[in-house]
């Protein structure tokens, strides 16, 4: 196994973890967003209000894309895994 198949395998288990958080991590941000906006524009200071939605938001995309996220992940550990025989040698 050469330094260049590590390499490979490096970049893209990284990119499998980039494209499978990067959804959650923006609905997230968005909620947060717009509670901060809401915060701002009520003058409301509770430092604790945006947790709830953004748990619920995480949750609410997490049904709504968990298929994806999964088949994104053993996908790429089935092709990970069939190639094992290769990355030994």
């Amino acid at each position: 196994m050469s330094q260049q198949d590590v390499i490979n395998i490096a970049r893209n288990t990284i990119w499998v973890i980039i494209e499978t958080s990067m959804p959650l991590l923006l609905v997230s941000m968005i909620v947060g967003l717009v509670i901060s906006l809401f915060q701002t524009l009520t003058s409301i200071q509770e430092q604790t209000l945006s947790f709830v939605p953004k748990l619920l938001a995480i949750f609410i995309a997490l049904m709504l894309m968990g298929s994806w996220l999964m088949n994104t992940i053993v996908e790429y550990m089935t092709q990970l895994w069939s190639n094992f025989s290769q990355y030994i040698r």
